[in-house]
């Protein structure tokens, strides 16, 4: 656990260091946020029936850029070879990668989507449910996003192929965040769509893993 505690830490590090991907994903996100309202118009009543889904695309579209670093340099640099190596098991470093991507770039966007929810006229009763659909969604986002960066990695111009291979996986989640994140919907509804949602994020949790250190090891051998 100190291995992967580490490993997280030291990718968290690079990614502050660098500064990159983050950076770019926050740029985007702010970009769609603040050029939706002026091309859609000054009708704030369809601002406030767009503004989840507009912030969830936004979120899903800004993850999406920086998915294809998750790997990246670890691969060019021969890093991912020595972890092969290393006592811990190459899946914990696939899902250990992952979690760092999260933290650094998914988390933060998660967070910082609601409350910047005022640019698109977000109703102040949809924040909550928004921001607890969003942190539960990122989880979901980040790991699916790292089996297309696996999958890509030794690709050239891989960022583009993470895209065409992620957006389908990225469909349910969009689709029950979406319904999660409505403060004027049916009784029930809400929670059902979390509980979906959750459901999703420890399928991704699984699988995520095993599906990325198989498409890493297919590069590695």
């Amino acid at each position: 656990m100190k291995l992967i505690l580490s490993l997280i830490r030291r990718d968290l590090t690079l990614s502050m260091r660098q500064g990159g991907g983050v950076g770019t994903a926050l740029g985007f996100f702010l970009t769609v946020v603040v050029l939706l309202p002026i091309g859609i118009g000054p009708d704030q009543a369809l601002l406030a029936r767009i503004a989840p889904g507009a912030l969830w695309i936004s979120l899903l579209l800004s993850v999406l850029l920086s998915a294809d670093r998750i790997f990246q340099q670890d691969y060019e640099d021969g890093s991912l070879d020595i972890m092969t190596m290393g006592p811990v098991p190459f899946e914990m470093v696939a899902l250990a990668k992952a979690v760092a991507h999260w933290l650094s770039t998914s988390l933060p966007l998660a967070i910082a989507a609601p409350l910047l929810g005022f640019l698109v006229n977000l109703e102040p009763a949809a924040i909550l449910p928004l921001t607890l659909a969003m942190v539960l969604g990122s989880v979901a986002l980040s790991l699916i996003a790292a089996i297309g960066a696996a999958v890509t990695v030794g690709l050239r111009r891989g960022g583009l192929l993470v895209s065409i291979l992620v957006l389908p996986l990225y469909i349910p989640v969009l689709i029950f965040g979406l319904s999660a994140s409505q403060p004027d919907a049916a009784p029930g509804l809400t929670a059902a769509s979390l509980l979906i949602l959750a459901a999703i994020t420890l399928v991704s949790l699984v699988v995520s893993p095993l599906a990325s250190a198989a498409a890493l090891r297919s590069y590695l051998k």
